[in-house]
């Protein structure tokens, strides 16, 4: 059984940061769960293009607004509390904050925990 708090996370190489995001990764690869579930913090303004080519996601918003851009069709989706997207086709998207977002989100496969967007992630 594992049982892990967030404050636990904080601080941790675990507490990944980059431009506009700040992810927590609460289980990864070494859980040996076979995904990866963090607590993500997007800042208010971010604007962030991503695609992912070895993991798909899905996202569920807790907190805030915001907008996601699928960048194949030029659909645009409002993100909201209770909205769920998911990434099932590795999708290039485009992820819009309007204010500070917190996002519950699960990878598979497991990341390592130190990934960062465009670092072959």
């Amino acid at each position: 059984m594992i049982v892990r708090s967030l404050s636990q996370v904080i601080g941790s190489a675990h507490d990944v940061t980059g431009p506009g995001w700040n992810s927590r990764r609460l289980l990864t690869a070494p859980d040996g769960m076979g995904y990866t579930m963090t607590d993500t913090i997007i800042l208010a303004g971010a604007e962030m293009t991503l695609d992912y080519k070895s993991h798909l996601e899905a996202c569920y918003c807790i907190s805030g607004r915001g907008e996601i851009e699928d960048l194949a069709t030029g659909q645009v989706h409002p993100i909201t509390p209770g909205v769920i997207y998911a990434l099932n086709a590795h999708d290039r998207h485009t992820l819009r904050a309007f204010d500070e977002m917190r996002l519950v989100c699960t990878f598979t496969p497991a990341l390592t925990g130190e990934e960062v967007h465009g670092k072959g992630y």
